[in-house]
């Protein structure tokens, strides 16, 4: 049912310069304080509230129709849901897919997640759009009871996400293996029995379709935390490295992940890959710097260019930060670019088998467009032993 104009509002979000919007609450009740971000994709929402990426962040959704589909154990990509909260126009409806298992609002609210409905999420994404990520406090109370002189100054006192390292938050407490592959019609995830690369995955907050796509091209794979350091590595004696994707500010993760980059660059011939956090955690290891977007990449929609084929690829994207091409350094090429905004979206190190992309290959939007990534990288581990 959907909220109509006499219903009592039951849920609030304050942005930090004092604009209100009103809606229905859904899922958990409480307070939280985020940053506020906008995602374009019109199907994945459960991927999307448990990427690890979206730390610290609450999520407003664009396409209207959210929660119909249900959720499902097999599509999450992490444990629990990782965004703070939701914000979506229609209240979800209950659902109807074959493999659903349970609603949205159930899901939400067993796993303390506040999720706000009824709202002008076009107003919202403009103001984001204009004005850059809110900082914000949301609200459910099923009473429809808010000081929101309180909730506009948790906003404002909330830090950003600028200077603030998440990836120790999300990442594994501690290694494990990986063999999971893709999902296929009709055995579902099969396990890889034939794995001809040794990997190590550092976990910056890992997607696990990520880690399924490593295991379909071949590779037998080992997720360390994000502080592994470089004798952490290299005791699995692997034929290649993968810096995951994650949260949060790549400049201060970097302070402990960078030193181990750089010694595996330097003192190994081994084939590295980086998606998105990992892309940038390659980048200021190479000396180039990232930057603070305005409002970042968050959709299923965004056309990348590959400078080295000419091939426009239809990307899936959650970062808030981005590398900053004019910093990279001579030996350094960027590869690709968004063809929204000209930011970077990938480089690789002339004559050496390193390269990294912003977008997410694993995320299959085009469906399949840039899941040749994950080919080239056990390509490269395969000519380096043979």
């Amino acid at each position: 049912m959907q909220p109509s104009a006499s219903d009592r509002p039951t849920a609030c979000l304050a942005l930090a310069d004092g604009t209100l919007f009103y809606g229905i609450g859904f899922g958990a009740t409480g307070q939280t304080v985020a940053e506020l971000c906008f995602n374009t994709a019109m199907t994945g929402y459960q991927e999307i509230m448990t990427d690890p990426s979206y730390a610290g962040q609450i999520v407003t959704f664009t396409f209207p129709h959210i929660g119909n589909t249900g959720v499902n154990p097999e599509d999450d990509e992490t444990g629990d849901p990782v965004a703070e909260g939701m914000i979506v126009k229609w209240m979800p409806t209950d659902p109807s897919n074959w493999r659903a298992v349970q609603g949205l609002d159930a899901w939400l609210s067993a796993r303390g997640r506040i999720a706000l409905g009824g709202v002008d999420t076009r107003r919202l994404t403009r103001a984001i759009r204009q004005s850059g990520a809110p900082h914000v406090a949301l609200c459910h109370d099923p009473q429809g009871n808010f000081d929101v002189e309180a909730m506009v100054a948790a906003a404002r006192a909330f830090g950003g996400l600028e200077g603030l390292d998440l990836a120790r938050k999300v990442t594994c407490a501690q290694s494990y293996r990986w063999n999971e592959m893709r999902w296929a019609w009709p055995e579902g995830y099969a396990p890889q029995t034939d794995a001809k690369h040794k990997v190590v995955a550092v976990d910056y907050g890992a997607k696990r379709n990520i880690l399924r796509c490593l295991a379909s091209a071949g590779c037998d794979v080992t997720v360390l935390p994000a502080t592994a350091s470089f004798e952490d590595i290299m005791a699995h004696d692997p034929d290649g490295v993968f810096l995951s994707n994650g949260p949060g500010d790549p400049a201060a993760t970097g302070a402990y992940a960078v030193p181990m980059i750089q010694q595996v660059l330097s003192d190994t011939q081994l084939p590295l890959f980086g998606i998105c956090l990992g892309h940038q955690m390659l980048a200021l290891a190479l000396g180039a710097q990232t930057i603070k977007m305005n409002h970042g990449h968050h959709g299923a929609n965004h056309p990348v260019k590959d400078h080295d084929t000419g091939k426009v690829e239809i990307t899936s994207m959650n970062h808030g930060f981005a590398v900053d091409a004019q910093t990279l350094p001579a030996g350094v090429v960027e590869t690709h670019t968004s063809l929204f905004d000209g930011s970077n979206c990938g480089i690789r190190v002339d004559g050496r088998p390193i390269w990294s992309v912003q977008h997410h290959p694993e995320a299959s939007p085009g469906p399949q467009d840039s899941y040749y990534l994950f080919e080239r990288f056990a390509q490269a581990m395969a000519e380096r032993v043979a």
